[in-house]
């Protein structure tokens, strides 16, 4: 008899979500960080989606396994460089470094948009929200400006809200048996499932 797995996307999208929205309340400009944000970024939006990745490694697919370790250690790395320096473990990041490091981010965030173009509308959104998020937010760290990092926060709540969306619906929707919070299902994504459950 075949073991049932559980789909982990939910629990991983809810820990980005969750982090991206409370990260981006900051960036723009409502409140300093805060040792709230850091410990979402350790414990929801880093451990949480490690979970959800070895969870999707189970179920073979490379495409989760990819996005969730991968966002889940970025958020331990992000943690950590905002922590080791006031710990004297190691200098302040310039803000030139962070550029560079966040254009990674969106690079590879871009590459991971492409693999969406079977997947759910939304899932494409939040992917392609999240490139742009990187893209603006590591162009405020190569120039300074104030006004691209406020408008890279309220782009990022829409991110995570993009995100938290897609977990909620995939939760209710598997409850219900139904499409009741709809999120755009691809025709050929469709088709696989349905030939799945045949």
């Amino acid at each position: 008899m075949s073991e049932k797995l559980a789909n982990p996307a939910p629990l991983g999208l809810m820990g980005f979500g969750m982090t991206t929205i409370l990260l981006n309340i900051h960036n723009a400009g409502f409140f300093p960080i805060s040792a709230m944000i850091l410990a979402m970024g350790l414990c929801y939006g880093g451990l949480a989606q490690i979970i959800a990745g070895i969870m999707e490694y189970k179920r073979g697919n490379t495409f989760g396994v990819t996005a969730f370790i991968s966002y889940g250690t970025f958020w331990w790395s992000l943690v950590f460089l905002l922590v080791m320096p006031t710990m004297g473990l190691a200098e302040a990041t310039p803000h030139a470094y962070m550029g560079w490091y966040l254009l990674m981010w969106g690079m590879f965030t871009l590459f991971m948009l492409i693999g969406t173009v079977n997947y759910p509308r939304v899932k494409q959104f939040v992917f392609a929200s999240l490139t742009v998020l990187f893209f603006l937010l590591a162009a405020r760290d190569f120039t300074g400006s104030t006004l691209i990092g406020t408008i890279a926060g309220f782009e990022g709540i829409i991110c995570g809200a993009s995100a938290i969306y897609l977990a909620m619906a995939t939760v209710i929707n598997e409850q219900f048996g139904r499409t009741v919070m709809p999120i755009g299902d691809h025709k050929k994504a469709a088709a696989v499932q349905l030939k799945a459950a045949a």
